[in-house]
């Protein structure tokens, strides 16, 4: 019987049960692509994280309940945390090779800083579906992996009951529906149903196209931002370039064993 270790880290969150869950698995060697993704769907996570060694970096993949992705930011953080507080404590830095490139975690006391590519949205066709699924026309729909809505207020973004059918036939990874905060610069939801996740408790990559955007929205490079969900998630965000930083803190809930015949 071949044994997996799992963690399941609550990311963008310094207390368990808020913020967005993520199963990480820490391995020596990959598994099948079939067999990871078939404990994603188990794990039945919106992201499970598997890593390997690469010298003294590692190799990192991330899968939906239904497919694997490009980036994904809250399990990554969360991969960070199980290396800092389980595989190497002394360590204050961590990189991955990825999809998207080389992906770093600097730890700074509890907070964890990611450095991730910016991905700034551009001008778009809005399709029909987009509309018809959020429900209520917003201000303005950008676009980069995902779709990007903008709405007057923050209390709009609350209220919004998007048709998920609808949303799932959009050609983009999924939809970010974004305004300006009251306590916080920014507040967002992001919906990708097609992807077997209809809403995400607190999405990392998506800040990587809301960090430039809102940046120079509001002239500011630091940024403030909460992920309202049920859940609900904080993220410390900055703009730098071609590349931003996504910050949050974490905290474990569970760790175990995957049995495998």
């Amino acid at each position: 019987m071949k044994k997996i270790p799992v963690y399941q880290v609550d990311a963008f969150t310094s207390r368990v049960f808020k913020g967005n869950p993520a199963a990480v698995c820490p391995l020596e060697q990959w598994l099948e692509d079939s067999l990871m993704q078939a404990i994603a769907l188990e794990n039945n996570l919106s992201e499970t994280a598997f890593f390997v060694p690469n010298g003294d970096d590692y190799d990192i993949r991330w899968f939906t309940p239904l497919a694997e992705v490009d980036l994904c930011g809250h399990a990554t953080l969360a991969s960070a945390f199980v290396i800092f507080k389980e595989l190497g404590p002394s360590r204050s830095e961590a990189s991955f090779q990825s999809r998207s490139g080389q992906l770093t975690v600097k730890r700074h006391g509890d907070l964890l800083a990611m450095d991730f590519p910016s991905q700034p949205p551009t001008g778009c066709q809005t399709p029909r579906a987009l509309l018809e699924g959020l429900g209520k026309e917003p201000l303005e729909v950008l676009c980069s992996e995902d779709y990007l809505a903008l709405y007057r207020s923050q209390d709009e973004v609350l209220a919004l009951t998007p048709d998920l059918e609808k949303l799932k036939v959009l050609d983009r990874r999924g939809v970010i529906v974004t305004a300006q905060g009251k306590e916080m610069d920014f507040v967002s939801r992001f919906f990708a149903p097609k992807l077997g996740v209809p809403e995400d408790p607190v999405t990392g990559s998506a800040h990587c196209c809301l960090t430039p955007y809102w940046a120079a929205k509001l002239g500011k490079k630091r940024l403030h931002a909460r992920q309202v969900s049920a859940r609900g998630g904080e993220l410390f965000c900055e703009h730098r370039g071609d590349r931003v930083i996504i910050g949050g803190h974490a905290a474990r809930f569970m760790e175990g064993t995957i049995l495998l015949p």
